[in-house]
């Protein structure tokens, strides 16, 4: 019987709060916070510090670095659903007068620019605001560093003009911007660039003795859209719960999917590390995680998804550095996902199919590779290789009666049924692939033409 997701059992619950409680005492953390969320629901949060019956719970504000760059992001995707912007169109067309106005916003998203990691000095996270004025100040003499597009090179001062991309489209601060649009929609009342009570303090620990230094907290100004934001763990369950699928209301789940796809090839088939738009991807323990890490002077926080597993989770930490809260997270995801694994949707059966949709199914050649096409709910088409090695996708079927391809080798392809004379279906058309009903069929239209001959012993 199917478990209600706010139910963990006992056994995890420990396994998780041992988890934080190994994090906090070995990466001597003064405090550390962490949550889990289960299909879209907080399912257990729990906490550790320096301070025996006195752990702060997920009410309490940390700064999230970094994170802060999703929620920069999820503006800019918003713009570019609305059809404000293109992500490729190059930043001059709305930000004019910045000196890299030939880059392009999907660049920027993706960490692609070529531009510089930090801003030229001082050292932007621990000085005031009122030392970078101007959007200029953030750039430097020689911004770039790369080509664009040549690599990725994870930049701060590029989402700083994301930042002001948004500011100069909406005509208001990215604050209020940001306020309005994403976390008053969410219900994320405990997010804000600044820290509102109660939040905790951030503290640098010494790396060679257990002694700690408090770490100034600024207004990082034009830099806030890379890194400004406070939140807290229930927050950004919340968060957590919108990455993994949005109803639409702040951003579509197409366009969130977009995000969460690697921007860049990774390196190799067993990568570890790869970035979206907006959002970092991590391997780890056999499963793809996505979401954002980040640091400040004083914090440290992570936040991953895995969406096969339907879970989530978020970590905060108040110390500069030692505390490994991206693998903290991902351990979190693991433990409930080895002691509890998700139940599979019960199989239904379709509530109507249409016979010339049921007439499809099957197998199909693409030369003499064997495919079955299958049909699924709202004339979805799932095309897949017979044994497991070849090409395969979904596909979204269309007003038009064709279908697009949503995954895999034939993603945005398109997939046409082509009828002969008679109107009796012909082949399959995907891209100028012809699939037919017999691998090689002499009666269909296969590019090349068919030996007369056929097939032969040897």
């Amino acid at each position: 019987m199917t478990r209600p997701p706010e139910d963990l059992l006992d056994s995890t619950r420990r396994a998780l709060l041992h988890r934080l409680a190994v994090g906090q005492s070995e990466g001597r953390a003064p405090s550390l916070v962490g949550a889990v969320v289960r299909d879209g629901q907080p399912v257990w949060s729990g906490s550790r510090s320096m301070i025996d019956d006195h752990a702060p719970d997920d009410n309490v504000q940390y700064r999230i670095g970094s994170i802060t760059k999703s929620f920069t992001a999820v503006q800019v995707m918003r713009l570019r659903d609305e059809g404000a912007l293109s992500l490729t169109d190059p930043l001059e067309r709305h930000l004019p007068g910045t000196r890299v106005g030939r880059l392009t916003v999907a660049q920027l998203l993706a960490h692609t620019s070529g531009l510089a990691s930090e801003t030229p000095g001082p050292w932007w996270e621990r000085t005031p605001a009122t030392l970078r004025p101007e959007l200029a100040d953030v750039l430097g003499e020689q911004p770039v560093r790369h080509p664009a597009g040549s690599r990725h090179h994870y930049s701060n001062p590029g989402y700083a003009l994301l930042g002001a991309l948004v500011e100069q489209l909406r005509g208001e601060p990215w604050s209020e911007v940001l306020r309005r649009e994403v976390l008053e929609p969410l219900g994320m009342a405990r997010t804000a660039p600044l820290p509102q009570p109660p939040h905790a303090g951030g503290f640098a620990v010494h790396p060679w003795a257990d002694v700690m230094l408090p770490e100034p907290l600024e207004d990082t100004g034009v830099m806030a859209p890379a890194g400004q934001l406070w939140s807290t763990a229930a927050d950004l369950c919340r968060w957590a719960a919108f990455l993994s699928g949005d109803d639409g209301k702040v951003l579509a789940p197409g366009t969130l999917a977009e995000m969460r796809r690697p921007a860049t090839e990774p390196d190799g088939d067993e990568w570890t590390a790869a970035y979206g738009l907006g959002l970092q991807l991590r391997r780890q323990d056999g499963r793809v995680l996505y979401g954002h890490t980040g640091s400040m002077p004083g914090f440290v926080a992570a936040l991953w998804v895995s969406e096969a597993d339907g879970l989530a989770a978020v970590v905060l930490a108040n110390a500069t550095s030692t505390v490994p809260v991206a693998t903290i997270a991902a351990d979190l995801i693991r433990i409930v996902a080895e002691r509890e694994p998700r139940f599979p949707e019960p199989w239904r059966p379709l509530p109507e199919a249409d016979p010339e949709l049921l007439a499809l199914t099957g197998p199909w050649y693409w030369g003499p590779s064997a495919l079955v096409l299958r049909l699924r709910a709202d004339r979805e088409l799932d095309l897949s290789p017979v044994g497991g090695t070849g090409r395969g996708s979904r596909f979204r079927a269309e007003a038009d009666g064709t279908w697009t391809g949503l995954d895999g080798y034939y993603a945005g392809e398109v997939l046409r049924v082509v009828r002969d004379g008679d109107g009796a279906v012909s082949h399959l058309d995907i891209g100028s692939f012809v699939l037919t009903r017999g691998p090689y069929q002499p009666a269909a239209p296969v590019p090349g033409g068919v030996d007369p001959a056929g097939w032969q012993p040897s």
